[in-house]
């Protein structure tokens, strides 16, 4: 006599060795198959990784040539990337939003003012490049090489002459108006210089970095106000 229990042992042992003969199939499949499945996976991988690379190539290894001409510096050929770009344009909105390219006439705005923003623009401009990855040429002409022009050959000469006398000058008579600083006129017509040619330095950022009409940003409507930054931000071009 066949009892329930017997049944149900019966069929777990059925379908244990139907699971069991099943997964021997598989197992069999795969092994004979195997060099298939590799190769689809290998192609799989290789797809991704090509899409990946030419992605990677459009952002960053695309290259342009510009030709700048800047002060104290002959013509130069210039061979960027996306990341110089990006690098470029930092550097021409920091600039382009400080007093370092709005010109100060005679009768108006303040030395003081004008030397600190200089001195913010000096400071932020070595920021942007301790911070960026140098970029690589095989004659050094990069964004960075013009960057460090600027410091070197216009900024740095500038605030070593006058901000020193202008302080000694605010320390002595903390009373006196600014326009009866003697030398006040001499160190106009030197920041009047320097701004002159850091403009050239900030269009060339603005070439560089792919701006449209850099010079709209650069008529004077531009200052130190707040949200300066923000108001260049819709007129890149790339």
């Amino acid at each position: 006599m066949i009892t329930n229990r017997a049944v149900r042992r019966a069929s777990r042992l059925a379908l244990g060795a139907a699971t069991g003969g099943a997964a021997a199939c598989g197992v069999y499949a795969t092994d004979a198959a195997g060099r298939v499945y590799t190769f689809m996976l290998v192609g799989a991988v290789a797809g991704a990784l090509f899409a990946g690379a030419g992605d990677f190539y459009r952002r960053t290894v695309r290259l342009t040539e510009v030709r700048l001409s800047v002060p104290q510096l002959s013509e130069l050929t210039f061979v960027v990337n996306d990341e110089a770009r990006q690098v470029s344009w930092q550097l021409f909105v920091e600039s382009v939003t400080r007093i370092s390219t709005q010109r100060l006439d005679d009768d108006e705005g303040l030395l003081r003012e004008a030397l600190t923003s200089l001195h913010g623009l000096f400071a932020t401009t070595r920021d942007i490049l301790r911070a960026a990855r140098p970029s690589a040429a095989d004659d050094g002409i990069t964004v960075e090489y013009l960057a460090v022009n600027l410091l070197n050959r216009e900024l740095r000469p500038f605030l070593s002459k006058w901000h020193p006398r202008l302080r000694e000058y605010e320390t002595a008579f903390p009373e006196a108006s600014e326009a009866e600083w003697p030398e006040a006129p001499e160190c106009r017509a030197d920041l009047a210089v320097v701004q002159a040619h850091t403009r050239e330095y900030v269009m060339g950022f603005a070439r560089l970095a792919g701006v449209r009409d850099p010079e709209l940003l650069l008529g004077g409507i531009i200052t130190d106000e707040p949200g300066g930054a923000d108001a260049v931000a819709g007129l890149r071009g790339h």
